[in-house]
Formats: C-alpha cells, structure tokens, sequence
C-alpha cells in the first residue's frame, strides 16, 4: 500500500519534468531540385565516379541551429529554427544527388570509395546562414577538387546569396535551399562529366 501511495503521489510530478527544450512546430532540412530518377541504374564500369566528403565547418555551424551574422563580429540563431541533421550532412546530401543528376558520374561517399581512382570532392563550408546587414541568406562552400588520383588539387569558392524579407524559420530555411541549390548546381558544373 505504501509503494502504491508514493506511486500516486509522483504522477502529477511527471507532468512537470523536462530534460529538454520544447522542439520547434517543424525541423528544416534541405531537398535537391536536381536528383536521380527512381529507378535509375548507375555503373560505375560505365561511368566516371567521384567521391563526395561531408565538409567541414567552423564551430558557429555545428550546430543543429540556424546562425545569422548580426554584427561583423556577433553570431545569432534564429528562434525556433533547427536542421533535421548536420547541416554539413545535409548539404554534401544535396550536392551528391545534385553531381550525379547534373554529370551522370557515379556519386560514391568515402566508405564505399576505398580503391576508386575517381574524382574527389571536399572542402569547408565555410556559411550557411543568415546575413542581417544584408537581409539575406548566404551558403559559401570553399570546395577542393581532385580530378583523379595522384592528381592535383583544385580549390574553388562557391557563393549564393538570397534575399529574405523577414529573418524567421520559415524565409531562411526556404532561402538556404535555395542558395544549397545554386551552389551544388555550380559545383557539379565544375567537376563536369
């Protein structure tokens, strides 16, 4: 009876406990306006390859929040905006599925390229976010290039700036889609087929 009673009594505390934050309405994440068919075959016996790296980022970007650059030397998040994933992941994601689409190369990642002699992509990106000087969203990728191995390396900077009306959730998660967009479709024109 006394187990029952202590019982009784926490569950109107069990209401009342959090370990977290309250998670936003929705979570953004980024979609490719070029991809594979499905269904689509690729062979790499028939086609050239390349290897895609996640890249990598300053401390301002790992993070699942949204940074905007409200002063030139002041890092703010945007309120209630959280990527699904990485948005390092996200975006060698879209840029894998944007170079397949664009090239027709076969796109690998790094644990399925072991002893591929296809090209390689990495680099940093180094903004993903929002820009308050400027009203708008900005996605730079430094990308390093190796066309084939024991190849040199090519480096490149990649940037698209999208203008948003508001700084909200919405506007910027719709404008670095956007900007996510021009730039792999930049990237994939570069490597080429």
């Amino acid at each position: 009876m006394k187990r029952l009673a202590i019982f009784l009594a926490a569950l109107p505390l069990a209401g009342c406990v959090s370990f977290a934050a309250k998670p936003p309405a929705a979570l953004l994440d980024l979609t490719a306006a070029e991809q594979l068919q499905p269904g689509q075959a690729q062979d790499a016996a028939n086609a050239k390859t390349v290897t895609i790296s996640v890249p990598a980022v300053p401390q301002a970007l790992s993070t699942a929040r949204v940074p905007v650059q409200a002063t030139p030397t002041s890092v703010a998040y945007v309120k209630d905006a959280l990527w699904v994933e990485a948005p390092q992941r996200l975006f060698a994601r879209l840029l894998s599925d944007t170079v397949a689409a664009r090239t027709g190369r076969v796109v690998l990642g790094p644990a399925q390229s072991f002893g591929d002699t296809g090209a390689r992509i990495g680099g940093e990106l180094r903004n993903f976010g929002g820009d308050a000087a400027s009203s708008s969203a900005i996605v730079t990728f430094d990308a390093t290039l190796v066309r084939e191995a024991g190849g040199k390396v090519e480096k490149r900077r990649f940037e698209a700036r999208v203008p948003v009306a508001k700084v909200d959730a919405t506007s910027v998660g719709q404008a670095l889609n956007r900007g996510a967009n021009q730039v792999a479709a930049e990237v994939a024109d570069w490597v080429g087929k």
